[in-house]
């Protein structure tokens, strides 16, 4: 491994304050080439390919064809004299090289990141566009309100805006694309990694039903609705996402409404509350997507539910924490993010609420409700 080290070290050394190469490359010219021959496009490759555990998914993310992207590896893993992952079935796990160049790599592009944005401040006379995605409520709800803010201290700037699932955010911060994502955090925690997490407004799960389903004291559905109003109530319609999060709302439906079945599936949570509005069933969604042009629509009523709520942040490189007019827009976010008043929510009906159900001599129609997450 020492070996190993001694090329890596090698090939990422840079010249001295005269502009000569290293003791190590001077003594040597074939170690000279190796070092000159690594790029910051290979190391953003290897970056890439080490957060993204597939070539596809890696390659995605830089927007570069694939054998391209391996054809990068291979010169890197070339010029460093040693391999830097294991290829295994469906995934690229580093290898012990590959972890020591990790934390090398990241501070040469975190360098080169900073540079480069910090240069954008002197492009005098240009307009800067500042690009951002996320996920639609905080986009809707959250985003317009800082931007207006924005405008007024920076106006040079302009804004590339667009709606995005919390992965696809993710692959377009890591390739470079976006330089603030909005998304939850409870869906991309630990897939985050090199990012700072600016918080924004905590989120609260409720249980979207129709105007007309009245669920305030309702102990036993079964028994106390009417027959159409129950079945009103066991017709779900779920946001199809497939993170751990939507694994423990799908875990919700089935323990608190056992009987239930699926009406509809969704990409989005507007898109469920608007079907919700017309009768077309009962669905769990954030509290802010059901916030349009600032108010709840008519025809909609929000109860409290025992499910783990969405944390809404801003994702972004750590450096742009600091530079304008991003450092403006995180402060604006969260200022308006305090500020924002979430709709009314009426308490978690007794069928919903744990402490209905600690009679076993009930006959509920429901089971015991999840613990907080």
């Amino acid at each position: 491994m020492d070996d190993i080290a001694a090329k890596l070290a090698l090939a990422l050394a840079g010249p001295d304050s005269a502009g000569n190469p290293p003791a190590a490359g001077r003594r040597s010219t074939a170690a000279s080439r190796r070092r000159s021959e690594v790029t910051v496009h290979q190391l953003r490759v290897f970056w890439a390919i080490a957060h993204s555990e597939t070539l596809t998914k890696a390659a995605k993310q830089l927007g570069l064809a694939q054998p391209s992207l391996s054809q990068q590896l291979s010169k890197l893993e070339s010029t460093v004299g040693a391999q830097l992952f294991h290829r295994r079935s469906g995934e690229m796990v580093l290898t012990e090289a590959g972890s020591y160049l990790m934390p090398r790599a990241e501070h040469v592009l975190r360098g080169m990141r900073e540079i480069e944005d910090g240069l954008s401040q002197y492009s005098a006379g240009k307009r800067m566009t500042v690009r951002i995605a996320g996920i639609t409520s905080a986009l809707r709800v959250i985003l317009p309100a800082a931007l207006r803010q924005v405008q007024d201290l920076h106006p040079a700037a302009d804004y590339d805006i667009q709606e995005s699932a919390p992965t696809d955010v993710l692959e377009m911060l890591y390739g470079r694309r976006i330089g603030v994502g909005l998304v939850a955090a409870n869906s991309i925690a630990e897939a985050a990694v090199g990012f700072s997490q600016v918080p924004v407004v905590d989120d609260p799960y409720v249980l979207v039903v129709p105007a007309r389903l009245n669920l305030d004291g309702i102990e036993d559905p079964a028994r106390q609705l009417p027959a159409e109003d129950f079945a009103l109530l066991n017709r779900s319609i779920q946001f199809i996402f497939g993170t751990q999060h939507a694994k423990r709302v799908e875990d919700w439906y089935d323990q608190m409404l056992p009987g239930h079945r699926v009406a509809a599936q969704c990409r989005s949570f507007e898109l469920a509350v608007s079907l919700v509005r017309v009768g077309t069933g009962v669905c769990l969604a954030p509290a802010l997507s059901t916030v349009m042009d600032g108010d709840v629509p008519d025809g909609l009523r929000l109860y409290r539910v025992d499910i783990e709520q969405r944390r809404i942040v801003a994702l972004v490189p750590s450096q742009y924490r600091r530079l304008e007019p991003y450092s403006t827009l995180l402060d604006r976010l969260q200022q308006v993010g305090a500020e924002t008043r979430l709709p009314a929510i009426l308490p978690t009906p007794p069928f919903l609420d744990g402490t209905a159900l600690s009679n076993p001599g009930q006959n509920h129609s429901v089971l015991q409700p999840m613990g907080r997450a």
